[in-house]
C-alpha cells in the first residue's frame, strides 16, 4: 500500500533528504509588514532575513489551512503528517481537522498527524524517524508507537545571537534585549512540553556556545544510540564548528546538519543555532 510523509516549512530539510524520503512540505505564510512570503522551495530565505533584519515590526506567521492539507492526503492510502509544536502554531489544529474530513470521507485511509513538540531540525528528526521505521515495514500502529516514544524523549535546545528578535515579536521587554546586547547576554533556551522556554542567559557568546555543548552531556542518554540534529540560519562556519566540537566530546551514531527555511529564520534570527537529539 503507498505510503506519504507529510510535514510543514518548520521542517528544516536538504534537498537530498526531500529526494529520499519523498516527504512534502506544506508552507506557512510569512509576514513582514506589508509583505507576504511563501515558505517553500522558491523563497530566498537569504534575502528574508535580510528584509526581516531592516523591519521595524515584528514577523507574522500564518499556518497552512485545512484545505492545505485536504490537498496533499488524497493521493495516498497511508499518510503520516509531522508538524511544529502545536503550542507554537495552528499549523497541528489544521492538519488534524483536514484528517477528520478525510476519514469522514473515506473511513478505510490511514492518517496520523504527530505533533512533534518542537521546531526545526526537531520536526526534522522526528520526520527521519517516520521515515525509518515506514521503511521497516512495521505495521502503522508500530509506526505510531515508536514515534510517538521517540517524541517525547527528543530533547531540543536553542542559542540565539541576540534578544532583539524576541523583543520585537513582544515577548520580552525591550528595555531588557536592549541591556542584554550590550552586556552580550546570549540566551539558551529548549523546547519543553512543546514550549519554548529560557534556560539560561550567558554572557559572551563563547560561554553560551560551550555551554550548548555541556548541556547536551548533562540531558543526554545513550548518545552512541542516537542521532544529533544541527539547524542553523545563516552561519554556516558556526554549525560547522558546532558539530566538530560535538563529534569530539561525545560519540552520536550520526550528526546531521541544515540550514533553516523561512519559519525557523523568523524563530531562530540571523546567526541562531538549534540542536535535538
Amino acid at each position: 500500500m503507498s505510503i506519504k510523509i507529510i510535514a510543514d516549512s518548520a521542517c528544516d530539510l536538504t534537498e537530498e533528504m526531500r529526494r529520499k524520503m519523498g516527504i512534502e512540505l506544506v508552507p506557512l505564510t510569512l509576514r513582514l509588514e506589508d509583505k507576504e512570503f511563501v515558505d517553500d522551495e522558491n523563497l530566498d530565505v537569504h534575502a528574508y532575513i535580510k528584509a526581516m533584519n531592516d523591519c521595524k515590526t515584528a514577523p507574522k506567521t500564518s499556518c497552512p489551512s485545512v484545505q492545505d492539507f485536504m490537498d496533499r492526503y488524497k493521493d495516498a492510502e497511508n499518510i503520516f503528517c509531522v508538524t511544529i509544536s502545536s503550542k507554537l502554531s495552528g499549523t497541528y489544529n489544521s492538519a488534524i481537522q483536514a484528517k477528520n474530513a478525510m476519514i469522514d470521507e473515506a473511513s478505510d485511509r490511514f492518517i496520523h498527524v504527530f505533533d512533534s513538540m518542537s521546531a526545526c531540525i526537531g520536526e526534522t528528526l522526528v520526520s527521519l524517524k517516520v521515515y525509518e521505521n515506514t521503511m521497516n515495514n512495521l505495521k502503522n500502529i508500530e509506526v505510531v508507537d515508536k514515534v510517538s516514544n521517540y517524541i517525547k524523549e527528543m530533547k531540543t535546545f536553542f542559542l540565539l545571537e541576540s534578544l532583539e528578535h524576541l523583543a520585537k515579536a513582544g515577548r520580552i521587554n525591550p528595555l531588557i534585549a536592549k541591556a542584554a546586547n550590550m552586556l552580550s547576554i546570549k540566551p539558551v533556551m529548549r523546547a519543553l512540553d512543546g514550549d519554548i522556554r529560557l534556560v539560561e542567559k550567558v554572557r559572551g557568546y563563547e560561554r553560551a556556545f560551550n555551554r550548548l555543548v555541556a548541556i547536551i552531556g548533562e540531558e543526554g542518554t545513550d548518545l552512541e544510540e542516537k542521532v544529533l540534529g544541527i539547524s542553523h540560519c545563516n552561519c554556516l562556519d558556526r554549525a560547522l564548528r558546532l558539530k566538530a566540537q560535538i563529534m569530539k566530546k561525545y560519540n552520536f551514531k550520526d550528526i546531521i546538519l541544515v540550514e533553516t527555511a523561512g519559519l525557523g529564520s523568523t524563530y531562530m534570527d540571523d546567526g541562531g543555532l538549534v540542536i535535538a537529539f
